[in-house]
């Protein structure tokens, strides 16, 4: 028995956490789940978005399943994500971006994963107002966050058969906080020979995902850049309701899709369980389940694959509750 923790979340995030861990029951996987909930609605009722109790759970568990949670724009609390990154220290935002039969789409042979470092950049927070006109935010990028990404990423494409491994950066204006993160990516690949290491501007790095994006492998990038090109490849298989990503600390672990929480369809039995689904998956392969996960992947793929009982983002007219007994019954 896994006791591990459960974020709900908010907007349509309790019906497709309500969908998941279903699935993941009728698997046969037994896992005590400790329910946290977080969010907007809790902000009312308890002050903040994020209560200690929330960290507390995830420090004695060590591993979260974790919905979408509203973040306000301009104006209101910080994320919720970015606040559980920098107080759980999950340094390695890690986004998988491979096509998935049956998910039309302009691209093909798509394969590639997104390392984003997750803790400092310009999500650090440290802004100020100047005056009424003028507002500065700055920019913070260190040897130690910028080495262990690199390590982690290095170390994930030696386990995984990857073959190379682009720094992406703007080093030729930011010279002196992307060209650190460029140094330490080029030093850390001095251990690993076995991998390519190649150098690459994020602007052109933008161009050529949307015109070859099957010539990229795994890609490494500072937190603002990585968060930008991470849904440009989400795009690039579907779009955001088939991504799944992951956030990997020393100590903890939460795996959270990357799409909203949708506050225009909470409630009517629309949403896409697809992008939580596959963050479980990839929980139960982190915490040794790889033989229930598979049995999962398997049946959420077949019925990507026959498209005869598909959401409305994916081109269907099934309901999420119809979607999740169709993947039940393909168990």
């Amino acid at each position: 028995m896994h006791r591990l923790t459960l974020i709900p979340g908010d907007g349509i995030g309790p019906e497709i956490t309500n969908a998941v861990t279903e699935i993941i029951k009728s698997a046969g996987v037994e896992i005590d789940w400790d329910v946290q909930p977080a969010g907007a609605d809790v902000a009312e009722s308890e002050g903040t978005p994020l209560p200690e109790r929330v960290i507390q759970s995830i420090k004695r568990n060590k591993i979260a399943l974790k919905a979408p949670v509203t973040t306000p724009i301009g104006k209101g609390f910080r994320s919720v994500n970015v606040a559980l990154r920098k107080e759980l220290d999950l340094y390695a935002n890690i986004r998988p971006c491979k096509n998935i039969e049956g998910i039309k789409t302009p691209f093909e042979n798509v394969n590639l994963i997104v390392f984003r470092e997750n803790t400092e950049d310009l999500y650090a927070g440290i802004e100020r107002k100047i005056d009424d006109d003028t507002a500065e935010s700055i920019k913070i990028i260190t040897r130690h966050a910028s080495e262990r990404i690199f390590e982690y990423a290095f170390k994930y494409a030696m386990d995984n058969n990857r073959k190379t491994l682009h720094a992406v950066t703007k080093a030729n204006i930011c010279k002196l906080t992307d060209g650190l993160f460029l140094e330490c990516g080029r030093n850390i690949a001095k251990k690993y020979p076995q991998i390519e290491f190649k150098e690459i501007l994020v602007d052109n790095l933008c161009m050529q995902l949307v015109q070859h994006p099957d010539i990229f492998d795994v890609l490494v990038l500072p937190n603002l850049y990585g968060d930008i090109v991470s849904d440009l490849t989400a795009g690039l298989i579907g779009g955001l309701g088939v991504a799944q990503g992951a956030n990997i600390g020393e100590d903890c672990a939460v795996f959270e899709p990357v799409h909203g929480s949708a506050p225009d369809i909470k409630g009517k039995n629309k949403a896409n369980p697809t992008a939580l689904l596959l963050c479980a998956i990839n929980m139960l392969n982190y915490i040794g389940e790889k033989e229930k996960a598979l049995k999962i992947e398997s049946a959420l793929m077949k019925v990507l694959k026959d498209g005869k009982c598909l959401t409305s983002d994916l081109g269907g007219c099934a309901s999420t509750t119809e979607f999740t007994s169709e993947i039940i019954k393909n168990l």
